[in-house]
């Protein structure tokens, strides 16, 4: 499971060893990977499945500030800076992972410059995603937002074969709380996506049909 990951420059006696430092486990939809506000006990690594990274806020509203999928790591930032997570992370399906045990991998870190530098690359990629996020949030109103975000998870999460529906079922409050709205308005915004032919809806399924169409709708230039 390591040879598209930061793991990959590791040697076979290194992977052994790492092996010997992990355990796996599954999670099924809805369950907790780890908690926010609690201490890091270890690196998380997605074998398989979709995982949220969520925080309550004042209110008790979930909001949603980032999508995983297999192959990426997560928890990386508490563990680096040994702090309590500020997210919970919370599969979105039925999901594996792996926890690498936090004191071989800080020393793993230390012995490996790579490591380190990967781990650095990762922050500093979802520093400019919330940079990101922010400009979206203060810069463009909701329909922009409803339209970059199934964009997005377009992205993140690929289509399934037929090559329009989105590969994730996302409820309508997980998309509100994603995009920083109500259900209402993503309720009525994906209804005039559909009735314009921008999108299709089978329940919780979400085919794109006019990419371009969403590109223009998001307000977004490449």
């Amino acid at each position: 499971m390591f040879d598209n990951s930061i793991f990959s420059i590791l040697s076979d006696t290194q992977v052994i060893d790492l092996n010997a430092h992990k355990y796996c486990t599954v999670f099924r939809k809805g369950q907790v990977l780890f908690a926010e506000n609690a201490m890091p006990v270890g690196l998380f690594c997605i074998h398989s499945g979709k995982v949220k990274l969520s925080t309550q806020g004042i209110d008790g509203k979930e909001q949603i500030m980032r999508l995983a999928k297999s192959g990426e790591i997560i928890g990386y930032r508490a563990l680096v800076s040994n702090e309590r997570y500020h997210l919970s992370a919370i599969a979105l399906e039925d999901c594996s992972a792996c926890v690498i045990d936090k004191t071989f991998f800080m020393d793993l870190a230390m012995q490996e410059p790579r490591i380190a530098q990967q781990i650095f690359k990762l922050i500093s990629n979802d520093l400019k995603k919330a940079e990101d996020k922010i400009i979206s949030l203060s810069q463009k109103n909701v329909r922009e937002r409803m339209a970059e975000t199934l964009l997005f998870i377009k992205a993140t999460y690929g289509m399934e074969e037929d090559n329009k529906s989105l590969n994730v079922r996302l409820t309508r409050e997980e998309l509100a709380d994603y995009i920083g709205t109500s259900t209402e308005s993503v309720i009525r915004l994906l209804s005039e996506f559909n009735a314009a032919g921008i999108i299709s809806l089978e329940g919780k399924k979400i085919l794109i049909l006019e990419h371009d169409k969403l590109v223009r709708t998001a307000n977004i230039s490449y």
